[in-house]
């Protein structure tokens, strides 16, 4: 396999996964979510990543969630989910399951904790590639597994079997553009292509999309993608500049976290606020709480000219 067995591209929200208060999935909330992203235009949907929570749910729930968002999209727009896991074993039983559910294909990080060394990447990375008959997405995730995967790594990663792609969520954006260089031949390459310098980069080098978490501006994010697919760069640089400008008041440098709160916990408030109720966390995550932390991120939201309810 390799980039051309797949025809992933455009804007991907990272779902979160809803949960009542009692921590049960909300699967109501959940499918009012998904209806809400295919009615925005989405490309694809991200199931069980760090946005999704995967780390709080048992393996059953996330066999679950899959089977469940795969009954509400209904084969309109592909459907890739984590797998993720602290061993090769398990991450291929998900694996597995996932492609006899009818998922378009896996995505996976480094073990998280062991922080594994460049050989042992490989090695887990070639046994998920055998284990798992289907596509095969990297997930480079620093902040949750410790190791960049870069350079001579990424490009060893690019042609093993099954890769087809990376989700490059480094918050290096030297290493983002050397990388993309180094494997956008090969796989395709999901990132942080929508501020105006990465914009500039895909304009000259390519890249094929955005995994971005909930998606917060709705129709204007998989717009960017069909403006540049058009060659419309006006209106997508002029996305790409506020989406920057949202970015950089919500998140923290590299986007590992919100200002405000957990990354997952701050994005809920905020979809809450433009209307698109995606429950709330799950434990060791908190809600947010704080009213005056509320506050400034609705004032936030509406200065960047996004709708709140």
């Amino acid at each position: 396999m390799n980039r051309d067995s797949v025809t992933w591209s455009g804007y991907w929200p990272a779902s979160p996964t809803p949960f009542h208060e009692n921590g049960e999935i909300d699967f109501k909330r959940f499918s009012n979510l998904i209806k809400w992203y295919m009615d925005n235009g989405m490309h694809g949907i991200f199931l069980n990543g760090t946005t999704g929570e995967w780390f709080s749910q048992s393996i059953s729930e996330r066999m679950q969630v899959l089977e469940f968002v795969l009954a509400e999209v209904k084969n309109r727009v592909p459907v890739v989910v984590g797998v993720t896991t602290f061993t090769a074993k398990e991450s291929i039983d998900l694996g597995k399951h996932a492609m006899k559910a009818g998922a378009a294909g896996v995505c996976a990080s480094a073990p998280a904790y062991s922080k594994p060394l460049p050989d042992e990447t490989v090695v887990y990375f070639e046994e998920l590639s055998k284990g798992i008959d289907g596509p095969l997405m990297v997930y480079n995730w620093p902040h949750g597994t410790n190791i960049e995967i870069e350079g001579e790594l990424a490009s060893k990663l690019a042609d093993i079997g099954n890769i087809v792609a990376i989700k490059n969520s480094t918050g290096d954006a030297n290493q983002f553009r050397k990388t993309t260089q180094e494997v956008v031949e090969r796989i395709r390459v999901f990132g942080n292509f929508m501020v105006p310098d990465n914009f500039k980069f895909l304009q000259e080098f390519g890249g094929d999309g955005t995994i971005g978490g909930g998606s917060i501006y709705g129709k204007p994010d998989p717009k960017f993608w069909e403006d540049y697919w058009n060659k419309n760069y006006s209106p997508a640089l002029d996305h790409a500049v506020a989406n920057e400008v949202l970015l950089s008041k919500l998140w923290q440098p590299g986007g590992w976290r919100g200002i405000y709160g957990a990354y997952q916990s701050q994005l809920k408030a905020i979809m809450k606020m433009i209307g698109v109720d995606a429950g709330t966390v799950r434990p060791p995550r908190l809600p947010i709480t704080d009213q005056e932390a509320l506050k400034k991120i609705r004032t936030i939201l509406i200065e960047c000219n996004i709708s709140v309810s």
